[in-house]
């Protein structure tokens, strides 16, 4: 018999592979057609517009093709980097995202795990319906609530607290910057709470029931069940999502921070969005404006790497 050599054994296995993966290709080419269309909506929303980072290399004005324009080098990289209101921005950035992680991962979980807790269908269904309805509710319409509820006459909070003989006199909540970044993480929290949770839901209603059963016969409490089965069994859930939302930490948006905000606060107020829109749109520096949105999707991508990295060794879980 012919022995067969480690470099014949290595190029039937690759062999093997490509065999392996066409005829997947040829099983599955219902669903890879399908996903064409989403492919091309991706390439052409998500890395067409990547061409446009040019501009931030250029000293671009309209009326001229993107490739006819002044080319100046990093000269907006250090205009950027050398703007004291660059920095300030980015610590606004950082702390609302951080509070934001923190606070808005946290709790959503903790109350899929108490939701589920839950034996009255009837009122674990109500509990649900009401917590998500926010989600669908625009942050124009977020923003009024939260004003009303803060304001200084006849709002609900003061109101309350006076009530309770906590305070002698209203207080101006949406005037004070060091008051800012809660207001901004308690509504956010109010509005995806509910919908966050969904996830976790799902996930915990994955888990194999003969695990909570067999838990019972051995003796656990319903604290002991949620500590040994139901919070490991969402940890690979958990440990994705974490990765995606440490890759957002800067790319927060500026809905809610624009209309929560106002001159008094603008010092507490303004991200890195923001700043972009008014210092570069606003004021016609597009090549400027380019810049910071290259900025902050280069250290979107970082992050997002760093901790897809760090889970994938340390919790064996990742996302790529």
């Amino acid at each position: 018999m012919k022995a067969v050599t480690p470099g014949e054994t290595k190029l039937h296995s690759t062999a093997k592979k490509k065999r392996g993966f066409w005829a997947t290709f040829k099983e599955q080419k219902v669903l890879y057609g399908m996903s064409i269309p989403f492919i091309i909506v991706v390439f052409i929303f998500s890395y067409m517009p990547v061409w446009g980072w040019l501009m931030a290399f250029q000293n671009y004005r309209p009326g001229k093709g993107i490739l006819e324009q002044k080319w100046v080098g990093f000269d907006h990289f250090v205009a950027l980097f050398s703007d004291e209101k660059f920095y300030q921005v980015m610590r606004n950035t950082l702390a609302m995202s951080f509070m934001g992680l923190i606070v808005g991962f946290t709790v959503p979980i903790l109350f899929a795990v108490l939701l589920n807790e839950i034996r009255g269908s009837v009122f674990k269904r109500t509990v649900q319906t009401i917590s998500y309805l926010p989600h669908f509710v625009s942050w124009v319409v977020v923003a009024g609530i939260v004003t009303k509820m803060l304001a200084v006459e006849g709002g609900a909070v003061n109101q309350l607290l006076m009530g309770l003989g906590f305070t002698d006199s209203p207080i101006s909540f949406m005037s004070k910057g060091s008051w800012f970044w809660t207001i901004v993480t308690s509504a956010e929290l109010w509005k995806t709470m509910g919908w966050n949770a969904i996830i976790y839901l799902a996930a915990i209603t994955g888990i194999d029931q003969e695990q909570f059963e067999a838990a019972k016969v051995d003796g656990a409490n319903r604290i002991r069940q949620i500590w040994h089965i139901t919070l490991p069994s969402i940890a690979p859930t958990v440990a994705i999502l974490l990765i995606m939302s440490i890759g957002h930490l800067i790319s927060i948006g500026f809905e809610k921070q624009f209309l929560l905000g106002n001159p008094l606060v603008v010092d507490y107020s303004e991200v890195l969005d923001l700043y972009a829109l008014n210092y570069g749109l606003g004021m016609g520096r597009f090549s400027f404006g380019t810049a910071i949105g290259m900025f902050n999707s280069l250290v979107s991508i970082l992050l997002l790497l760093l901790a897809n990295g760090a889970f994938k060794k340390f919790a064996k879980q990742s996302i790529m």
